[in-house]
């Protein structure tokens, strides 16, 4: 990074970290937030410029501020088997990447080769487009391919019926059709240690992004516009605090290994429809038995219907009594519908003989 002035550092930060969302009235915001005037606030713009950070279009009425690329590298290369993720990450966008902490770069390298071996081992691509752009605020990594598409592979390795349901499973992790080879984890994890994480592929858009609460805005879009192979973007703050490590915590038990995830309900849910089916239940439940505990997140779902609650909270809590079913983020409606469904579990528990 460029050697920083003697101005107060807080407003420089504020300045650099918020241009984007205010590329017009930075000055003014700035201003607001630190109690100086515009003219003040001007001068860390001005100098902020002429350290090559800001960049400043049109005039001054109307003028428009942006963060400076600091790194751009784009490149497309031949996918084949004797490809090393490892390699290009190391030879190709390393030396691209300056100036940030280490758990940033850990995080990068971990993301970018999880999805640059899954393009060389599934994508069926014969090549891949690949760039990572840095500015002072945000790193971005985008990988494309023009292969069979990942919604599409999972659902023919799977036998599913259609590009949401693989989406679904996708979530959930563990999901792998070379069990040899992989653990299913890659996609998982990466979704999970970025700010920002999308998959665009056939008709099918899916978005994470974290939010300043710590939770997360998970969104499906349905695309007019077909998207050929699989294109991954993925986005971290360069003073991102968190670690690698501290993201494979959060889902391992004691043993280190992948016991607890995380599953948006809202990624069952068809446009039009409401959950309210055994079968829709059933279908959210697949290879649950693969984990110990399942965090089911009702963000953005506005009701249940007792029939799908009572598939998942009894007749599932009461057949796996080993599994934690834990659900969270809960309208009084929804919460409603599973508290009817648990406390029927419970009934049938203290009737049931004991042995």
């Amino acid at each position: 990074m460029p050697r920083q002035s003697r101005q107060n550092p807080t407003i420089r930060e504020f300045i650099l970290r918020n241009v984007a969302e205010h590329p017009r009235d930075i000055n003014v915001v700035a201003a607001k937030q630190f109690g100086i005037s515009r003219a003040a606030t001007g001068r860390y713009t001005a100098k902020l410029i002429d350290e090559g950070l800001l960049i400043a279009e049109g005039k001054t009425r109307s003028r428009i501020y942006k963060l400076k690329s600091l790194a751009h590298v784009a490149f497309e290369l031949d996918v084949n088997q004797a490809m090393s993720e490892d390699t290009v990450w190391r030879f190709r966008i390393l030396p691209s990447v300056k100036g940030v902490p280490q758990n940033v770069v850990n995080i990068c390298q971990y993301g970018f080769t999880e999805i640059l071996n899954n393009v060389i081992d599934h994508s069926e691509s014969v090549d891949v487009y690949i760039s990572y752009s840095q500015t002072y605020k945000n790193i971005e990594i985008l990988i494309c391919d023009r292969g069979i598409g990942i919604f599409e592979k999972i659902r023919k390795d799977f036998n599913l019926p259609d590009a949401r349901s693989a989406l679904l499973e996708l979530s959930k992790g563990k999901l792998t059709s070379n069990t040899t080879r992989h653990t299913g984890e890659g996609i998982f994890f990466t979704s999970r240690m970025f700010d920002e994480f999308s998959i665009r592929s056939g008709n099918l858009l899916y978005t994470r992004v974290k939010q300043k609460d710590a939770d997360w805005l998970v969104e499906t879009q349905d695309l007019f516009e077909y998207c050929q192979g699989t294109r991954v973007n993925m986005v971290i703050s360069t003073d991102a605090a968190w670690t690698a490590k501290e993201v494979f915590d959060q889902y391992r038990g004691d043993d280190v290994r992948f016991r607890r995830t995380h599953v948006p309900i809202k990624l069952g849910l068809y446009p039009g429809e409401q959950l309210v089916s055994r079968s829709q239940a059933k279908r959210i439940l697949s290879r649950f038995e693969n984990f110990s505990e399942v965090l089911l997140d009702f963000s953005g779902v506005e009701g249940i219907g007792q029939a799908f609650a009572d598939e998942i909270f009894r007749v599932f809590a009461s057949d796996h009594p080993e599994i934690a079913l834990v659900a969270i983020n809960t309208d009084p409606e929804v919460k409603r519908s599973i508290d009817a469904a648990q406390a029927m579990q419970r009934q049938a528990s203290l009737r049931a003989p004991q042995v």
